[in-house]
């Protein structure tokens, strides 16, 4: 047997592989990862998406990879330009931990992994992409790879072990 490529996907990063591979990220606490799929064209996309809107961005050169508003739509731009279909695609997303304890009181800002799960299905759902599966809250990190042929992602972490959704 072969063993597949492994493509890695850093923070506030983004990849998309057509035919064969594993995408991969880790260190996903607050930031989610969501991976959409094309099954038909055999085209997989993974956003490492830290922060729920570029709204917030203070930075000079915006990383659009960085927010769910606009690393959702560049991924799928990606997508499309390998024969992906907005219509066939498929998501699925892991993360979005709630990482640190806060007094009551602290505000929405604090509440950053849930505020991205959010976002990212608010946008998921502008698209009319269904989300199939998601491993997302608690209060744990997550290393994910999503693997291009299946459309399987794979979930590892310290505390709740391996699953596979």
């Amino acid at each position: 047997m072969m063993e597949d490529t492994i493509t890695k996907v850093g923070m506030a990063d983004l990849n998309v592989l057509s035919k064969t591979g594993i995408l991969k990220t880790t260190g996903l606490g607050s930031c989610v990862g969501l991976t959409l799929f094309d099954a038909k064209a055999g085209v997989a996309g993974m956003a490492h998406v830290m922060l729920p809107s570029s709204d917030i961005a203070r930075e000079g050169q915006l990383n659009i990879a960085k927010y769910a508003d606009t690393a959702i739509p560049e991924l799928i731009r990606l997508m499309n330009s390998l024969g992906a279909v907005v219509s066939r695609m498929e998501a699925k997303m892991a993360g979005g931990a709630q990482m640190f304890a806060f007094s009551t009181g602290a505000g929405d800002a604090m509440r950053i992994g849930p505020r991205n799960v959010e976002s990212c299905k608010e946008i998921l759902k502008q698209y009319r992409i269904p989300l199939r599966s998601e491993d997302t809250g608690g209060s744990y990190g997550r290393t994910i790879e999503f693997h291009c042929e299946t459309g399987m992602l794979h979930i590892r972490s310290v505390q709740q072990g391996t699953k596979e959704i």
